[in-house]
This record gives C-alpha cells, structure tokens and sequence, in this order.
C-alpha cells in the first residue's frame, strides 16, 4: 500500500495542476468563487441575527468572522469527503482500461482541497486585519486541527468511493447528508448547552473537531480538548481502515464495471 501510495505520486501531481488549469480556464473570476459561500452566508446570517429572526447568543469573535472562518473550515471537511468520490467518478472511464494505482486519484483530488484552502487563507488574513483578531501562538497548532478535519472526511469518504463507482445516488446522498449536516455543526452558533439539540451536535464528529480549530485560530480557551481528541484517533485509524477496505473492493468495482 505504502508502495503503491509513493509510487502515484508523479501521476497524482500531474492529474493535480491539470484538474486546477481546468478550473481557471472554464471561469472568468476563477479562484475568487472560493471566496463566495462563506461571504454569503456571513451576510445573511448576520442580517437574520441583526432583525432578530434567530438569536444565537455571544461568540468569542464578532459575529461576521465567527461566520466565515467555521465556513471555510466546513468547507474544508466537506471537500475533503467529496473529493475520493468525485476521483473515482470522473476516472470511471479509465479505471477498467489502464493500470495505474488508483490512489493518484484521490490524491489529486486531496491535493485540490488543500489548494482551495491555501486560497481561501486570503480571505481568512482579511478577517483578522478587518475585525482587528489578536494572533496569538495558539494559530501555529490550528493546522493541526484542521488535518484531522481532512482526515475524517477522507475517512468517510474514501469508504464510499468504490460504491460511488457502481452507483450515483451514494454521491447523491452524501450531498444531501452534508446539506443536513451543516445545520448539526456550529458554524452559525456557538455549541448549545442542555437539551436534546445540544447533546446530538455534540455526538457530531465534527464538532470537536471544527470547534477546536477554530479555538486555537482565534486565541480562544480550549473547550473540549478530550473530545478533539476521542474524534482524532478513530479518525485517523479509520483512515487507515478506509484505503484498505478501498484496496480490496477496488478489484471487484473495477471488473463489475467490465461486465
């Protein structure tokens, strides 16, 4: 497996700038649409919370920022769990014809989602400079959290990836799953505390996980050090689990495919 994995490397990389020149060539505003979503949703949500439609309660940052860097952490988790899904479906042509290890797909595509938060870091230096953040030495351990955010959604998704190739109502679900998701996820709320909706955002992988490193971004206290990491571990065990569940079944989704 650590073979395979060194030897795609080359492929991966090639597969990598091809699938980002693509991305520039087909759109005007290119990389600038990464900058979107979070924005949107900032505003919105911020003149919901401004007319009082919902009241979130305080946050350790104003609002606006509060909104956009849990956006672009989400975004993060999200692409991640998509990315070996839409590798494996873009190839689907090739997988039965060439012989090549199929993890230079899916480390393309990881490769894509790191890119996209490189670029979105821009916005991220934005909101720091516009909203006045103190940067303390916590930002050096954030993208430490945010590794595990990658972690568990190539997890989850390099578990689906292989049913991916036989049906496409499993990418399907997973983005309708996501679009639930999200709203189990304090990005537009700090973690509730009591009831029935705390204690199920609270069971969301993602929370300690999105939580803590938007915590250490910020300067903020560590509030769930444990649950960052009771999520870290499985998660990085069930990535290792994940790619061999994915090297075994790939045999049999690939002559399936044939027939």
């Amino acid at each position: 497996m650590l073979s395979d994995l060194w030897a795609a490397r080359e492929l991966a990389w090639r597969l990598f700038v091809r699938d980002i020149s693509a991305q520039c060539r087909t759109s005007f505003i290119g990389v600038l649409w990464k900058f979107v979503p979070p924005i949107i949703t900032a505003i919105g949500f911020t003149l919901a919370k401004e007319t009082k439609i919902f009241n979130v309660g305080a946050t350790e940052i104003p609002y606006p920022a509060y909104v956009m860097l849990s956006m672009v952490l989400w975004q993060t988790f999200q692409e991640a769990m998509q990315a070996p899904l839409k590798a494996l479906q873009n190839a689907k042509s090739l997988l039965g014809r060439i012989n090549f290890p199929r993890e230079a797909l899916i480390l393309a595509k990881v490769g894509e989602v790191i890119f996209n938060f490189c670029v979105k870091m821009v916005l991220i230096v934005g909101i720091f400079a516009y909203f006045n953040l103190t940067v303390t030495s916590g930002v050096l351990l954030a993208p430490l959290g945010l590794l595990f955010l990658l972690v568990l959604g190539l997890c989850f998704g390099i578990l689906l990836a292989p049913l991916s190739v036989i049906s496409d109502d499993i990418a399907r679900t997973v983005t309708a799953v996501q679009s639930f998701w999200i709203f189990l996820t304090p990005i537009v709320y700090p973690l509730p505390h009591g009831g029935l909706f705390a204690t199920v955002v609270g069971l969301n992988p993602v929370t300690p996980l999105l939580m803590t490193t938007r915590e250490l971004a910020t300067g903020a206290s560590i509030s769930n050090p444990l649950g960052f990491i009771v999520v870290s571990i499985p998660a990085t065990l069930g990535l290792c689990l994940s790619w061999l569940i994915f090297r075994l079944s790939m045999p049999r989704v690939i002559e399936r495919l044939g027939t």
